[in-house]
């Protein structure tokens, strides 16, 4: 296998300006997850820095991209501690401003012994994110080769910031979650590449993911919605993507994932993301980014943890 590198070393090749949440993760480990009403015992308990938005920006600079962060913390430790955090990756966060009122968004998440989780989420600060916003800190989305959005925070500030970058000429890539139902059209026609995952593409399409093949109908259906490519992450069972070229052929292509034992799922489709997007802003080839996004989030999942997961460009063998 050949290890994908940067044009030098330590040298960064793309631009990726992230819009979203920053949150900070409670993570509880438990034998499994409980059933509704139920009470179990944990096995332990730790905060770590999360938020797909930062999640996404961490994954991306990790992963050989120059990176902006716009968005919103409060003023309070959890978000002087995020700050400090994304900074020591390199992040550029003078987008990121601090709210007088509310508190920084946070995550309960609670994970099993097979790794899955399920994750409960207070906006806190995140919802204070305006449109406004991107007019204020514009620069680092023009001038970002890569933009990436998601919706923990306001809606209209995602299109805002969609809409900007599409105006001038910018990759724009949409991870739609969390999804509570279908897209209006001007969300999917405004983003070159829409990933959500087997249950998000269930949601926005109305067509159940169970396999590969369910998930092929599913993108072709979001393309009939106004989606360009589509991206459908599957977990163990690998990914999906669905071009603008294959509108006129038999389906898209299913990219299997490398076999690992998976200890914490959790942030494993942020870290595909962002390794996606530095790969994409870095001008490497479809295919080439996407397997690229499969190899850094299999690395994740044998981690526990959510940024804590992320791995590094140096650790990532195609």
């Amino acid at each position: 296998m050949t290890s994908m590198k940067t044009t030098a070393a330590g040298q960064q090749t793309g631009r990726v300006t992230v819009v979203g949440s920053l949150n900070m993760d409670l993570v509880i480990r438990a034998p499994r997850l409980p059933k509704e009403g139920e009470t179990l015992v944990g096995r332990s308990f730790v905060n770590v820095p999360g938020g797909k938005g930062g999640n996404q920006a961490v994954a991306a600079a990790r992963l050989g991209a120059q990176v902006a962060m716009i968005g919103r913390v409060g003023n309070d430790d959890n978000g002087r501690q995020l700050v400090a955090g994304l900074r020591r990756d390199g992040i550029d966060c003078n987008g990121v401003a601090t709210d007088p009122t509310l508190p920084t968004g946070v995550a309960m998440i609670v994970v099993d012994d097979a790794g899955q989780n399920a994750i409960v989420i207070v906006a806190g600060s995140n919802g204070a994110l305006t449109p406004a916003a991107m007019a204020v800190y514009a620069s680092r989305i023009e001038q970002a080769d890569v933009l990436v959005c998601q919706r923990e925070v306001p809606d209209q500030t995602v299109l805002a910031a969609m809409n900007l970058a599409r105006k001038h000429g910018r990759i724009v890539v949409l991870n739609p979650a969390p999804v509570t139902g279908p897209l209006e059209r001007g969300w999917l026609e405004s983003a070159d590449f829409l990933i959500p995952n087997e249950l998000e593409a269930s949601a926005l399409s109305g067509v159940p993911v169970e396999s590969p093949e369910s998930a092929q109908r599913a993108a072709k259906k979001l393309q009939q919605d106004g989606a360009r490519n589509v991206i459908i992450t599957l977990g163990k069972r690998g990914v999906v993507v669905l071009t603008e070229g294959d509108r006129a052929g038999n389906g898209g292509k299913h990219y299997l994932p490398a076999e690992v034992e998976a200890i914490d799922t959790t942030a494993a489709g942020d870290t595909f993301v962002g390794g996606f997007c530095a790969a994409l802003a870095a001008k490497r080839p479809l295919d080439e980014a996407v397997r690229f996004g499969q190899a850094a989030a299999a690395l994740s999942v044998t981690r526990a943890g959510a940024q804590t997961s992320i791995p590094y460009l140096h650790e990532i063998t195609l």
